[in-house]
């Protein structure tokens, strides 16, 4: 039966030959393709892959697989999709995440990022949130709400994909003429998400006289309104403020 995920955050005895981290000191693949192949178990499916090259990306890998005394030949991630780990090992040894065609495609990446998370691949999730922050800026869209929802449920505070999400959206309705109504009453419900879309608005670090000062009393003052009716996605109103 395969092991599934430790805790890697506890000190673990490595063999000597353990390789050397990803985020540490980056090696060319082809001294990664070692003779040893170990079994990832996803879902129903297996993946036979190269052991070094697996554990160079993943901490939680290597400290299964190079713990001293250990003897596994394979990993099981029985709760996750066996697509989304092709995907990863199609990351592995192209280097690359496959840019996104449309807005659909934004979901899988996502999945991807959670697994890079569970594995704590922090080299690609790196690419994962370029790739995303990008399609979001080349098509002047913005993520939509069940996007950073989803995120939100499933990663803790201060993460990056989190950051990069609630960034863009500070814009999106810092720029906005109204709050989106699905907007209105998600931040009515999640306070974090609100109080996270400050702490965005503070990282830009704005001159104060870039800023409305409405103690001045030549200043206008005011609330702006609220949208009457749901919005299907912010990806297509946003579009005009990009």
């Amino acid at each position: 039966m395969p092991a599934v995920m430790e805790d890697s955050n506890q000190p673990t005895p490595l063999t000597e030959d353990a390789p050397e981290l990803a985020r540490d000191v980056e090696k060319p693949l082809h001294e990664l393709l070692s003779h040893s192949i170990v079994d990832i178990y996803v879902g129903d499916a297996t993946f036979p892959l190269h052991e070094k090259l697996l554990c160079h990306h993943s901490p939680v890998l290597r400290n299964h697989f190079y713990r001293k005394g250990s003897k596994a030949d394979s990993y099981g991630l029985p709760d996750d999709a066996p697509e989304i780990f092709s995907t990863l090992a199609g990351w592995l040894y192209s280097g690359t995440v496959a840019y996104p065609v449309d807005e659909n495609a934004i979901g899988p990446l996502l999945d991807l990022y959670l697994l890079g998370e569970k594995l704590q691949m922090e080299r690609l999730n790196d690419d994962i949130v370029n790739t995303i922050r990008t399609y979001y800026h080349s098509s002047g869209s913005y993520p939509s709400l069940r996007r950073v929802q989803y995120i939100y449920e499933n990663t803790n505070n201060d993460n990056p994909m989190r950051e990069m999400m609630v960034g863009s959206i500070a814009r999106f309705l810092t720029l906005g003429e109204s709050i989106p109504k699905h907007w209105d009453s998600a931040l009515r419900r999640n306070g974090q998400l609100a109080v996270d879309i400050i702490r965005a608005i503070q990282e830009w670090h704005l001159e104060g006289r870039s800023v409305p000062d409405v103690r001045d009393k030549e200043s206008r003052f005011g609330f702006s309104g609220i949208e009457p009716s749901e919005v299907a996605s912010v990806e297509t109103d946003a579009r005009s403020i990009a």
